[in-house]
């Protein structure tokens, strides 16, 4: 039997009002796309949903990574997408839409991409987790919690086929390259590069061997940076990542537990405010205050022989209304700062937002001290 890919696609195509959800025609262009996809034999199956204003694209397929069968179908959704957001005068229709024609992979393009190819075990079971109104390097202390933290991941230290430990693949967004570093006992090194999160992120993470087929990932992560592609400031990049359990990979519970505290994450209005990260169900998945707070939803599949099934919304629990009532107690705290650090994020995080067209305009003022 073929190895199964699960691709998570997303992009900004237009906001519904304003950046705060997707209207859900959108979600009705992308079910009819995806479908007729389906039909065609591209993909074998797929859920269309969207976290604040990203329509989210989860195919399940056997056509590997980087297909550009698979790339060119989540390409027409969002330019079918398009075309409806701006019927309908949405915000920022075809915000992530950075290029006028698909050339084979939407790596480039604008759109978001978390892609993992696996061989099916005899349970299979993979959370798609997304996020909106921050960057990639949200992914950081969540993933860091679910494959190298013992106080999170009991597994680490009670079940012996985990005790070996993980390797992550960190990426430097900046410098484009990348390093290998292994858990445990390059955990140190590991967090002296992932703590500055808008610079290194976590790309992928594998097991050491006997878990997994070689080279498969137990976790994937989208590391576009829109700004990279654009030049300039067009929204922030909002994550998607795939992480699969049990098994010899942390349990269920052990991935969606970091998710309990609202940690703080790079984003919010403008792309330029620092605030807490939300767990919510897809029925709370919409951003309102202050265009946030940042939003994360999990959705829970069983994946079996490349068929996704129905989804289970995961942080659609009470056990996250205290995570939920944090959030807002900390959204309170950062709201009183104002257009003040460290509420409003740091100089150097500043350069691709607007901030330097009113550096533009005051530059001629300044005069030598």
């Amino acid at each position: 039997m073929p190895k199964t890919t699960v691709s998570v696609i997303k992009a900004d195509v237009g906001g519904w009002a304003g950046h705060s959800t997707v209207h859900p025609a959108l979600i009705e262009a992308g079910n009819k796309v995806l479908g007729k996809g389906a039909e065609k034999g591209i993909i074998t199956d797929y859920y269309v949903t969207h976290v604040g204003d990203d329509l989210e694209l989860i195919m399940s397929h056997t056509k590997g990574t980087d297909n550009k069968k698979v790339h060119e179908l989540a390409w027409s959704v969002f330019e079918e997408g398009t075309r409806v957001a701006k019927e309908l005068k949405l915000y920022g229709a075809g915000q992530d839409m950075l290029a006028d024609a698909f050339s084979g992979n939407v790596k480039g393009l604008g759109p978001g991409v978390a892609e993992m190819e696996f061989t099916e075990r005899k349970g299979e079971p993979v959370v798609v987790i997304m996020m909106d109104k921050t960057e990639p390097g949200a992914f950081n202390l969540p993933v860091f919690r679910m494959f190298a933290d013992p106080f999170n991941t009991a597994g680490l230290v009670i079940d012996p086929t985990m005790h070996d430990g993980f390797v992550f693949e960190v990426w430097d967004i900046e410098e484009h390259r990348k390093v290998f570093l292994r858990t445990p006992e390059e955990v140190y090194d590991l967090l002296a590069l992932i703590g500055a999160k808008s610079r290194f992120v976590i790309k992928r993470v594998f097991p050491k061997k006997g878990k997994l087929p070689e080279d498969e990932p137990a976790a994937v992560v989208s590391t576009e940076k829109l700004y990279q592609i654009a030049g300039e400031y067009v929204g922030k990049d909002d994550p998607v990542g795939i992480v699969r359990a049990q098994s010899g990979l942390p349990a269920l519970g052990e991935v969606i537990e970091p998710f309990a505290f609202p940690y703080l994450v790079s984003g919010w209005m403008r792309g330029s405010h620092n605030g807490p990260l939300m767990p919510v169900g897809l029925c709370n998945a919409k951003c309102s205050r202050f265009d946030g707070p940042p939003r994360a939803v999990a959705l829970g599949f069983q994946v079996a022989n490349a068929n996704l099934g129905q989804p289970l919304d995961l942080f659609d629990d009470p056990a996250y209304d205290g995570a939920r009532k944090q959030a807002t107690k900390i959204a309170d705290y950062m709201r009183r700062h104002g257009p003040f650090e460290p509420h409003r994020l740091p100089l150097a995080d500043m350069e691709y937002t607007t901030l330097p067209k009113v550096m533009v305009k005051l530059r001629d003022r300044f005069k030598k001290v």
